[in-house]
């Protein structure tokens, strides 16, 4: 998809956070006077581009220090590897993804042939449990295992300073049941559709202010740009934004799983 690796303005979303992405695969940077953190490394080809936007910013790509993801998929992490390479920044991934990422992928994919299940292996330095912090220059994320998409799907919570304000920040990893997901029977992941639920119900608990997620399509991030600083307030500000997407995501994985239950009598 050339949404993928089309390049987009990179921006200040709020605070010390901005956005370093392309179009739709989203890369988040996090900085801090001891040095930065990435989510996100996308795909093989997108280090270029996050590395462009990263110092068009006005900051130093070598000065990344922590990578993070959102979710052992190509499209968020195969580009992991080369960062790592390029900056020595230490790689922390929920505990549950860590495997998928040190192999290269998923060992048997669950869904088929899918070129996002597999990509460069890469050391893995700090395997997260749910809740743990990540810190680093007074920055505080907290991972959130919101799994079902992947066994390690992690949702990036943190609080940002604007004019005074503190603002929840919430990253959402992905709700979302791809094509050819077997919720019901899944052998090499038979806890899928509880995680699923457990999944939602974690994010229409979590406090929020900024709402942002792995893609930028998930909160019409390139409409809420076009708003930037037209003196409306922050267009990232948006609570039932997120709420209402949240809600849209586990109505469709209900549907599914209605659906492959149905089929399966």
């Amino acid at each position: 998809m050339s949404s993928w690796t089309e390049p987009f303005p990179p921006h200040q979303i709020a605070g010390n956070l901005y956005y370093v992405g392309s179009r739709d695969l989203a890369s988040y940077l996090i900085t801090t006077p001891e040095g930065h953190i990435l989510i996100n490394s996308s795909l093989e080809e997108s280090v270029p581009l996050i590395r462009a936007s990263v110092e068009k910013l006005g900051f130093k790509f070598e000065d990344i220090r922590i990578l993070l993801i959102s979710h052992a998929h190509s499209d968020h992490c195969a580009g992991s590897a080369e960062i790592v390479k390029q900056t020595g920044a230490k790689y922390y991934v929920m505990e549950q993804d860590a495997d998928a990422v040190e192999g290269g992928g998923a060992k048997k994919p669950r869904i088929g042939k899918g070129d996002y299940t597999q990509f460069p292996p890469a050391r893995v330095d700090r395997r997260l449990k749910d809740g743990e912090a990540v810190k680093l220059g007074g920055s505080v994320l907290v991972a959130r295992l919101t799994a079902g998409h992947t066994p390690g799907c992690t949702t990036w919570t943190m609080e940002v300073e604007e004019r005074g304000k503190k603002l929840n920040a919430v990253i959402i990893g992905s709700p979302n049941v791809n094509p050819g997901y077997v919720l019901v029977g899944n052998k090499s992941y038979p806890g899928i559709a509880t995680d699923y639920e457990n999944t939602f119900k974690v994010l229409k608990a979590l406090p929020v202010d900024l709402f942002l997620g792995a893609h930028g399509g998930y909160y019409g991030m390139e409409a809420k740009y076009e708003r930037l600083g037209k003196g409306e307030g922050n267009p990232f500000v948006d609570p039932a934004g997120y709420m209402r997407y949240v809600e849209d995501r586990e109505g469709a994985f209900r549907k599914e799983l209605e659906k492959q239950q149905k089929a399966g009598k």
